[in-house]
C-alpha cells in the first residue's frame, strides 16, 4: 500500500503529515484523520493504513507543527499509566494552545490540500478524530457543511463546545463514548441535542471500554472496542461516500 510523507501549507507554516491510499490506479474519497492528544505515531500511521485498504486516501497532519515537525517528545512504544502523567504534562500545554481558531484555520488548509490530491476523487469527503481530535473533528464538519458529508469522533469531549456546534452539523455523525467517559444520563442530554437539530447520527456508549480505548500503544486499549469502531466507521463512510474500492 503506498504511503507519503507530506508537507502540508498553511497560513501558520508547513504541516508534516501522513497519507496512505490503495495501491491501485483509481482516485479515492478523501478521509482526513485527527489524532489523539498524543500525537501522530506509529498507532495512527496503522489506523491510517487499515482505512484506506477499504478503500479511500487517509491523510493524518501532524497537529501541533507550529512548535516543530513530529514526533515532539520521545513516547514510548507503550504508553502505560505508570508513564502517561509525565507524558501528558508535556503535551497538555500544545493541546490548550491549540484554540478553535487554530484548529479552523487548519482545517482551511487540511482540507483544501486533501481534496486538491490527484489520488483523491471530486466530491464530499469525511474526518473522523481520537480523544481531543474528535472534538477538533465536529468543529471541522460544521465549519464545512458543503464539503464534510460524515465526521466521526471516538472518545472525544464532543459535547464540550455545547448544542450551538452540533447544530452546525449537516454531516451524518457517528459519536463513539468511552464507559467512563460520559454517564446514560449525559448521553440521553446529548443526543438530544442532535435529535433537535435534525442532525443524523448515531451516538452510543462502548460496553466495557476507558478512554483511549482505540489506541493498541496505552494501557486503555480494548480490542472489542477497535472493532465496534471499524464495524461504525466503515458502515459511516460507506453510507456517506462512495469507495474507491
Amino acid at each position: 500500500m503506498p504511503t507519503r510523507t507530506l508537507q502540508i501549507p498553511t497560513p501558520d507554516g508547513q504541516a508534516d503529515a501522513f497519507a496512505a491510499f490503495p495501491d491501485h490506479g483509481a482516485r479515492h474519497p478523501g478521509v482526513l484523520m485527527y489524532a489523539d492528544g498524543f500525537g501522530l505515531r506509529p498507532v495512527l500511521r496503522e489506523l491510517a493504513r487499515e482505512l484506506a485498504g477499504h478503500g479511500y486516501y487517509v491523510l493524518v497532519p501532524h497537529l501541533f507543527y507550529r512548535h516543530g515537525p513530529a514526533p515532539l517528545i520521545d513516547l514510548p512504544a507503550h504508553i502505560g499509566e505508570d508513564v502517561r502523567p509525565a507524558v501528558m504534562a508535556r503535551l497538555m500545554p500544545l493541546i490548550e494552545a491549540h484554540s478553535t481558531d487554530r484548529v479552523l484555520r487548519d482545517a482551511d488548509a487540511y482540507l483544501r490540500f486533501l481534496t486538491t490530491r490527484p489520488e483523491v476523487s471530486p466530491g464530499p469527503v469525511a474526518v473522523t478524530g481520537y480523544c481531543i481530535g474528535g472534538l477538533w473533528a465536529v468543529r471541522t464538519a460544521a465549519a464545512h457543511p458543503g464539503q464534510v458529508a460524515a465526521v466521526a469522533a471516538f472518545h472525544g469531549p464532543v459535547a464540550a463546545d455545547g448544542p450551538g456546534l452540533l447544530a452546525q452539523l449537516t454531516a451524518r455523525v457517528h459519536l463513539a463514548h468511552a464507559e467512563t467517559d460520559v454517564s446514560p444520563e449525559a448521553l440521553g442530554e446529548l443526543n438530544q441535542a442532535l435529535d433537535a437539530a435534525g442532525v443524523d447520527h448515531t451516538s452510543e456508549i462502548y460496553p466495557g471500554t476507558v478512554h483511549g480505548f482505540t489506541m493498541s500503544d496505552t494501557d486503555a486499549f480494548n480490542s472489542a472496542g477497535l472493532r465496534r469502531h471499524w464495524d461504525r466507521l466503515l458502515a459511516l463512510l460507506d453510507g456517506a461516500l462512495a469507495a474507491g474500492g
